[in-house]
């Protein structure tokens, strides 16, 4: 008999929050109880999930010890996830974070359960969901370095306006009525933005770093040398990235293609006219690749045009998913 589960979702009123709660009942997982956290501000609104009605609960800490909980996925910003996910953790119940405070935590494993969810055993309670940006480019990345070997990546990301959430969203809307910004620090209205999150002392942005450290840290290859440029796009939602590769093994382009084609929740678009935008993926939980080709300027390397929905398989879906291997994992 198929087990149900008590879940809390943390930051249940948000972008993201509000689709995890989509994808879990598109998705069929079995929910004996919900738990709704927000701020007070969004306390006491009720939401509907399978035909029942919840109300939402502010996330103080008395609040989360009244309750046992089996999962408690979050999408509330790294302060947020730095004071509650222990907490939640204590309790026994298992924490899948959005934010980036738990990522490059060497106790805390960082998953895209298509490429390494073997890093899930021995977890601490607390598991780290990656950045949208790199969780869509290492599944294309992962099945490419275990069968050639990456030596080197060059990312070049465009990044949707959802990925800052709504703030985000309504700063393109309202830049078309010709108001200024708020979320970003430029008019994103017909505009492009070279700067997610802040700048570092080295010139790159945060944004940038996180791809590179994390990364890393998925395809387990400290040793992986990486750089990466993000922009912000005048796109509603689905973040495209362009990337080149360098290989330690020779590649041939079908080699490269048969790989993509074997790798799961990856979609390929081998005619090189047919490939994906934004448009395509959205509403989608696979990552979809095209444009694919040899770059005739190293030894043995592709160029990659990657595209996917950045609030589902970027953030939703993929929590969702470790939720789902955890209880593959379990037997339950």
């Amino acid at each position: 008999m198929k087990k149900s589960y008590t879940i809390a979702v943390v930051g249940a009123t948000g972008l993201v929050g509000r689709k995890m709660l989509e994808v879990m009942q598109e998705r069929g997982l079995a929910v004996d109880n919900l738990y709704p956290f927000a701020s007070a501000r969004s306390a006491g609104k009720v939401i509907r999930y399978d035909n029942r009605d919840f109300t939402v609960l502010e996330l103080t800490e008395e609040n989360v010890k009244k309750h046992s909980y089996d999962f408690a996925v979050f999408s509330a910003g790294g302060e947020t996830s730095g004071t509650f996910a222990p907490i939640f953790a204590k309790t026994g119940c298992v924490v899948v974070d959005n934010s980036s405070r738990w990522r490059m935590d060497n106790s805390v494993p960082l998953v895209v359960p298509e490429v390494n969810a073997d890093a899930l055993a021995g977890h601490n309670n607390i598991i780290a969901n990656p950045n949208c940006s790199t969780i869509q480019a290492v599944a294309v990345l992962g099945p490419l370095h275990k069968k050639y070997g990456i030596s080197r990546i060059v990312y070049s990301t465009y990044q949707a306006v959802s990925g800052a959430g709504i703030a985000g969203c309504e700063d393109l809307e309202n830049g078309a009525k010709g108001l200024p910004p708020k979320k970003f620090t430029r008019p994103i209205y017909a505009n492009l933005i070279p700067q997610i999150d802040v700048f570092l002392e080295n010139g790159y942005t945060k944004e940038e770093e996180k791809m590179i450290l994390e990364t890393r840290k998925i395809l387990a290859d400290e040793g992986l040398r990486i750089t990466a440029t993000t922009v912000r796009v005048p796109v509603f939602n689905g973040h495209s990235e362009s990337v080149n590769i360098e290989f330690k093994k020779p590649v041939t382009l079908q080699g490269v293609l048969e790989t993509l084609k074997a790798a799961k929740g990856v979609v390929v678009k081998e005619n090189p006219a047919d490939f994906p935008t934004p448009l395509d993926c959205s509403g989608r939980d696979e990552v979809f690749v095209g444009r694919v080709r040899l770059d005739s300027s190293v030894k043995s390397g592709v160029n990659l045009w990657i595209v996917a929905d950045n609030i589902r398989k970027g953030a939703a879906t993929n929590t969702v998913q470790i939720v789902e291997e955890l209880i593959r994992r379990s037997g339950t």
